[in-house]
């Protein structure tokens, strides 16, 4: 008898309400790449409460980009450049990343404000606007919310170079805030030209990796970012035929 494969199902927040129409959505790249690299995407919708079930449905997590973590929650203060900020997807999404890095067994990938929102769960904080600390060298958003390329090192002993086979990479940014002080248990192992934290591992976990650029974007077409996904995938269907 032929065992079937187990595709993997990979949950996906997703942003918070917003339109003319009440709607909670994901830009369509992040279903793709899932898709691409083997996995079942799920979308999993910011709303209080069902966090263990929603962790219990699924065998690995990606934490999205979107709009600015409410500085409340790092003891920070207002901006004029923030932005897109939820309450509700704040704090879904803060219990979330909690409760999976108490999973060991789930692999959780966060991209841009999901690498920001990954910090500040485990008691980080994030600088509120990079301009006002790092200069305006290095361009990490272009005007109007659109992604801007740039280099990025990363670390050679890092998960992320192995999985990527790189200890550089150009990527696509689309952000204006960046991670501070470091979370419990986290490490930074990858930066721009400017010394903005473009990474971070989890010390503890298996595999908690998260990424300030925007992947999804590149994956379709460059096989180094598409490999960020497929070993999550892999190790999503390890979990999965348990």
């Amino acid at each position: 008898m032929v065992q079937a494969i187990v595709r993997p199902l990979i949950g996906i927040s997703s942003y918070g309400r917003g339109g003319e129409r009440q709607a909670f959505s994901i830009p369509c790249e992040y279903v793709d790449v899932v898709r691409l690299a083997g996995g079942v995407p799920l979308v999993l919708p910011p709303v209080d409460g069902e966090v263990p079930e929603g962790l219990d449905a699924i065998h690995a997590l990606i934490l999205p980009g979107g709009g600015d973590v409410d500085p409340a929650h790092y003891g920070g203060g207002h901006h004029d450049a923030l932005y897109g900020i939820s309450p509700e997807r704040d704090r879904f999404e803060i219990t979330l990343a909690r409760a999976a890095v108490e999973r060991p067994e789930l692999p959780l990938l966060c991209i841009c404000r999901g690498m920001q929102l990954l910090n500040v769960a485990l008691g980080g904080d994030l600088v509120a606007h990079i301009p006002d600390v790092y200069g305006d060298r290095i361009a990490h958003r272009a005007p109007h919310l659109r992604p801007a390329q740039h280099r990025v090192r990363i670390a050679p002993d890092s998960r992320l170079a192995a999985i990527l086979e790189a200890t550089e990479l150009m990527v696509q940014s689309i952000h204006h805030q960046a991670v501070g002080r470091l979370g419990d248990g986290l490490r930074a192992v990858a930066w721009a030209d400017d010394g903005v934290i473009e990474a971070i591992e989890s010390e503890e976990h298996p595999f908690v990796v998260a990424v300030q650029w925007h992947p999804e974007l590149d994956a379709l077409s460059d096989h180094r970012p598409l490999a960020l996904f497929e070993d999550l995938v892999r190790r999503a269907a390890r979990a999965a035929s348990r």
